[in-house]
């Protein structure tokens, strides 16, 4: 009990020093808010509450960094339309005092672009790129509560303008391993842009808060995950700013613009995440974003957007996951991951 209420106060004193936040198309760096993981990218992104081997967990999560990911490396690559690609190189080690460590590079290469002036005339081609270079640090406060951070340097490199910033994470996780019952609470992107493309108005990073609460049955192969993202900001639904008031042809009364209800501005907030342990080699996962369906779902035909699934093969001494997220029927991604623990190498 005593644990429970320090993680409480905990996570009082962080939502306590964040009590803003934005959502996308005001920020820069937007980088730090996509899914670097096969893993999370089956799971609808974002997926930050199992604390397990996975290095790509305490990544995403510093306070999940513990000492079975010691010595483990893991590469990830998407490959999306026009040549884009994006992934990650991560590498986690130990120390005797300061607890579990992690370094890692992020990547979004843009392909080729032509370069045109005023007239349209190319001018031969560019390739523009974004990188974040960081590291985290976990530490074990006792046998339930973890605490962790990272430290990200940012950079972005579009044709001949480039920007600077440096961007930190915040994180605390209650386990309960005979449970199997997780609480986590993230604070990522806090930071400032030092140098913006043109060195006049600097622009906010993506700041936000997430939680999340997983469980493992206990005589089941299913682990459920709900996960709660952009807690400081209310309101994240979507509205027309085209949409205007009409007139009833009846009684010829302006019918108002019809707003979200508080049940729907409450479901943007929630991804469900899902995954099945087939056996000890084989993970099916499957996720549902319904902000991102709202947002992104052609509105005669949305499909399957919001969606994602996800396969996970574990072998001997390495894994392979393969995540597919589906934005709407114009657009999808597929990400794919590869990790090892390199001590297994040398038995």
């Amino acid at each position: 009990m005593m644990q429970m209420k320090t993680f409480l106060l905990f996570l009082i004193l962080l939502f306590g020093g964040f009590s803003f936040g934005q959502t996308g198309g005001f920020n820069s760096f937007g980088l730090l808010d996509l899914s670097y993981s096969a893993r999370s990218v089956g799971l609808a992104g974002d997926f930050i509450s199992v604390m397990d081997n996975d290095i790509n967990m305490g990544i995403a999560n510093p306070s999940l960094l513990n000492a079975k990911m010691q010595k483990d490396i893991s590469f990830s690559t998407s490959f999306l339309a026009g040549g884009i690609n994006y992934g990650t190189l991560a590498y986690g080690f130990g120390t005797k005092n300061l607890g579990t460590i992690a370094g890692y590079i992020k990547y979004v290469s843009y392909g080729k672009m032509t370069r045109t002036n005023e007239a349209g005339i190319a001018e031969g081609t560019f390739s523009p790129i974004e990188m974040i270079v960081g590291g985290s640090i976990g530490k074990q406060m006792n046998k339930r509560i973890s605490i962790g951070a990272n430290l990200n340097v940012l950079y972005s490199q579009l044709e001949t303008y480039s920007s600077i910033g440096a961007s930190v994470d915040f994180a605390g996780t209650f386990y309960n391993e005979e449970e199997n019952f997780l609480v986590t609470v993230l604070a990522k992107n806090i930071g400032y842009q030092f140098k913006s493309y043109n060195n006049n108005k600097r622009a906010l990073l993506p700041v936000e808060v997430q939680a999340a609460t997983s469980y493992k049955l206990k005589h089941a192969p299913f682990r459920f995950t709900l996960l709660a993202h952009h807690l400081t900001t209310w309101d994240i639904t979507y509205s027309n700013p085209n949409d205007k008031p009409t007139k009833d042809p009846l009684t010829g009364e302006l019918v108002p613009v019809k707003s979200a209800s508080f049940f729907e501005k409450f479901a943007q907030h929630l991804t469900y995440q899902l995954e099945v342990l087939v056996s000890k080699n084989i993970d099916l996962r499957v996720g549902f974003d319904y902000h991102r369906r709202k947002e992104l779902a052609l509105e005669q035909r949305p499909g399957l957007a919001g969606f994602a699934f996800g396969l996970g093969l574990h072998f001997n001494k390495f894994s392979l996951d393969y995540g597919f997220t589906v934005y709407s029927r114009a657009g999808f991604n597929n990400m794919i991951t590869l990790s090892t623990d390199l001590g297994k190498w040398k038995k």
